[in-house]
């Protein structure tokens, strides 16, 4: 295990704010973890994060930073049809993603390039192109922090919801993921309906395997999003809004080229970034933040920026979008 002081945590938040937390640990195995929460010497607040992909700082930590480095994959059931492959919280998503698809399972491809950690998967329902993680998590195992005891959820027990888990609410801080069990299926699985996919499949001319589709995946990620090695961000800022059928009908009146996807019966899902967009948003700096040019829907830090800086831009970009949409849009990055 992993003990330090008055830690930076400038490698650990993607958006690059260059704050400190008191205590930072690091642990190897459940029960690493399990002895340590035990103890309760740890100094509160609490906090425990993955690759810090969601997270935005708004200044030092005065409390201890909890940290997982338990790796490795393993297959724990087997069928015909499917495989269930159990991860370390700590492995990288995109790691895993690939590793699924040198092995031809089929359900992750989708979610190639999503920062972050296993872990984080579990906690945020991590999404892309029609896919979301709870379409794959069977089971999450987590250790209590006022226990120091393990525990395992289904599915079920997780509450999934677009971008939400009870790890986000119910139960925000009181469990700590160890590992997520995934079920791949064996034989073809394909989503290709949502963003561009299709398009830039046939644009190619190549065939349907996973490798081609993981690679032209990529390749859309990073021609939309900013790669947070060269400009600090957190990749989509915000959720896209989720409205009445009733209302929708209203703005497509207005705004006929408004892009939707259906959310269930009765209701329908709007990119915040087209949104954001249409406010004039898109490439605009307010100070050290900005609007990316290429993707509304991600903040950047600028150079030098706070967390309080870009909260302020967030601000002024939800104000926008309820003035001229009546929409209310929410940050997908937790602030801390």
């Amino acid at each position: 295990m992993k003990e330090l002081k008055d830690y930076s945590l400038l490698h650990h938040n993607t958006f690059g704010m260059n704050v400190c937390t008191a205590y930072f640990v690091e642990y190897d195995s459940v029960d690493e973890l399990c002895a340590f929460l035990k103890q309760k010497s740890y100094v509160l607040p609490l906090l425990h994060i993955g690759g810090g992909s969601n997270l935005l700082f708004s200044g030092d930590f005065k409390g201890t930073i909890l940290h997982s480095a338990i790796k490795g994959a393993e297959i724990v059931s087997e069928t015909d049809e499917t495989v269930d492959v159990r991860v370390g919280a700590g492995e990288i998503w995109d790691d895993f993603v690939a590793y699924t698809v040198r092995h031809n399972w089929y359900g992750a491809v989708n979610l190639s390039l999503i920062p972050g950690e296993v872990g984080a998967s579990a906690v945020q329902n991590i999404g892309a192109y029609g896919v979301e993680a709870k379409d794959l998590i069977i089971a999450v195992d987590t250790v209590c922090v006022a226990t120091g005891e393990p525990r395992r959820f289904s599915n079920e027990e997780c509450s999934y919801a677009y971008r939400k888990s009870i790890f986000k609410q119910e139960l925000k801080g009181k469990y700590v993921v160890t590992h997520v069990t995934y079920r791949l299926h064996k034989q073809p699985v394909w989503h290709l309906d949502y963003g561009n996919i299709r398009a830039e499949l046939e644009k190619e001319a190549c065939p349907l395997t996973l490798e081609n589709l993981r690679r032209i995946i990529i390749r859309i990620r990073k021609e939309k999003l900013p790669d947070p090695e060269k400009i600090g961000n957190a990749g989509s800022f915000f959720m896209n809004p989720v409205i009445p059928q009733k209302q929708f009908d209203a703005l497509r009146a207005t705004y006929p080229d408004i892009p939707s996807y259906p959310a269930g019966e009765g209701w329908v899902k709007v990119p915040a970034g087209w949104m954001i967009d249409r406010c004039g948003w898109k490439g605009k700096a307010l100070g050290r933040t900005g609007v990316h040019d290429r993707q509304a829907l991600v903040l950047v830090n600028l150079g030098g920026a706070t967390g309080q800086e870009v909260m302020q831009l967030a601000s002024a970009v939800v104000a926008s979008v309820k003035d001229k949409f009546g929409i209310d849009i929410y940050p997908e990055v937790n602030y801390i």
